[in-house]
Order: structure tokens, then C-alpha cells, then sequence
């Protein structure tokens, strides 16, 4: 017996339409990458307005479900991937391993005087210059994170001297000898700040899960201090828990 296909029925608000299409998109009727029917024929399909369908898809953009393309309309988000603990990689070797593309840019550089916490978590006296720079971070060209980082002096010219758009800060410096072998991780769950909104195209005190972290070199001096804040639905971290503590580690 052939099963007949059932017909959506109207929606009255955007909301109703959002857990619609939210629906669709978990099911796997929409997969990532795909991208959706046009605004003019969901309207017609769910016999709503147009104006009603772009505030569905808004509300699914703020859930990192589908973003905007030029040209291509609404396209469903590729699902988060999980960032595994068990072994040390930057962030373009995690993307690469997934088949994924990083890309980033660094948007502000400062010099300038380390308070207490920085100083004592890099090694230098409070008010020794450091270097620190903000950078939004991108999978396959779309933004999901923003890394601030504070540099120790030891290394701070060298990562000074690389160009805005690194694709790895990690790399470079394995060019330069450095080698950055051990990391501290905390995560924990914050609300996006006015700048956070801003560099990551969010709403104000959107979720963000943030990732506090430290790196260091085999001989445990310490690279950076950095805190990385990335948009709801883009990440996700695994931890292997088993009989031995083991140090969490992903830098970038």
C-alpha cells in the first residue's frame, strides 16, 4: 500500500512555522548543505505570506540552523562536530580532519600592559607588555567563533609579524621552532557581549559556549592565554573520561 504524502497544513505565526521547517531539517528531509524551496514557495506550500516565511527563517538563522547566501537563498547549516580531547590539534587541523575549511581573520592587534590574571597565567610581572589581538574564526567561509588571544613576550613578535588572515597561529609558530605540545581547557555556557553580536552576525546576549584555554610547550612554558566564544550549534567537545586525569587540549 502506497502511503500519500501529507500536506502541511496553514500556519498562523512565524514561531509555528519555524518548529515546522526545524522539524523538517532534524528529520533529515533537509540536509545540511541543501538548500531550501524559496521564500515565494514555502509561502505558497504552508499558504502563509512571504513577510511570515522570512521571519521563520530568521528565527532559524538564530539557531544556527540555515543561513543566507547570496544568490542561493536560505541553505540548511552543516550539523556541529565534535572536537575530541585525545589528542592535540589547532583548529585548521580539526576542520581539515573533518573535510571542513578554516579560515579566520584577525580584526584588532594591541600591545600593551598585562593585568594580574594574565600576568600570572603567562609568567611576567603585572604590567609587562603582551601582545593580544582579537579573530574571527570561519568554517567553510561561515563565522562561527571569536578568539581572543594574549600572547606571552617570548613569542609575541613572532605572532605579530603574521599576516591578518593566518590560517594557523599554531602552525607558524612550528615554523619558527615553537612547538605548542599541552593545553588547559574550561568551558562553560555566556552570553554574546555587543562586540561578540557584532563580529558574529548574533543578537545581543545570544548563547555562546565559550572555551577558556592555555598553551604551552613541551618544557611548560607558556604560549598564550586565550578565550574562544563560538555561536550556539557550531561545535560541540568530547571528553574521554577514564581511570588517569588527562590534561584537555585543542589549541588554535
Amino acid at each position: 500500500m502506497v502511503q500519500q504524502q501529507q500536506v502541511p497544513g496553514p500556519v498562523a505565526r512565524s514561531q509555528d512555522l519555524a518548529v515546522e521547517l526545524r522539524r523538517r531539517i532534524h528529520s533529515g528531509e533537509f540536509v545540511a548543505g541543501m538548500r531550501l524551496p524559496s521564500e515565494a514557495a514555502l509561502a505558497e506550500e504552508y499558504r502563509v505570506t512571504r513577510s511570515l516565511v522570512r521571519g521563520a527563517m530568521a528565527k532559524l538563522a538564530r539557531l544556527s540552523l540555515v543561513h543566507s547566501r547570496p544568490r542561493d537563498g536560505w541553505v540548511v547549516h552543516a550539523r556541529h562536530h565534535a572536537q575530541e580531547f585525545d589528542r592535540m590539534l589547532s583548529f585548521a587541523q580539526w576542520a581539515e580532519a573533518g573535510g571542513r575549511a578554516a579560515g579566520g581573520m584577525i580584526s584588532s592587534r594591541e600591545r600593551r600592559a598585562a593585568g594580574v590574571a594574565e600576568a600570572q597565567g603567562l609568567g611576567v610581572r603585572p604590567g609587562e607588555r603582551i601582545l593580544s589581538f582579537t579573530r574571527v574564526r570561519t568554517l567553510d567561509g561561515l563565522v562561527v567563533m571569536v578568539e581572543r588571544s594574549a600572547w606571552a613576550p617570548w613569542v609575541a613578535d613572532v605572532v605579530d609579524g603574521m599576516p591578518d588572515d593566518v590560517a594557523s597561529t599554531t602552525a607558524a609558530l612550528a615554523a619558527e621552532g615553537i612547538t605548542v605540545t599541552s593545553g588547559r581547557h574550561r568551558i562553560e555556557a555566556v552570553a554574546a557581549s555587543t562586540q561578540d553580536a557584532g563580529l558574529l552576525g548574533v543578537r545581543r546576549s545570544s548563547p555562546l559556549l565559550q572555551v577558556t584555554r592555555s598553551t604551552a610547550t613541551r618544557d611548560g612554558r607558556v604560549v598564550e592565554l586565550g578565550v574562544d566564544r563560538y555561536r550556539a550549534g557550531t561545535i560541540a567537545f568530547d571528553v574521554n573520561a577514564g581511570e588517569s586525569t588527562r590534561a584537555l587540549t585543542r589549541p588554535v
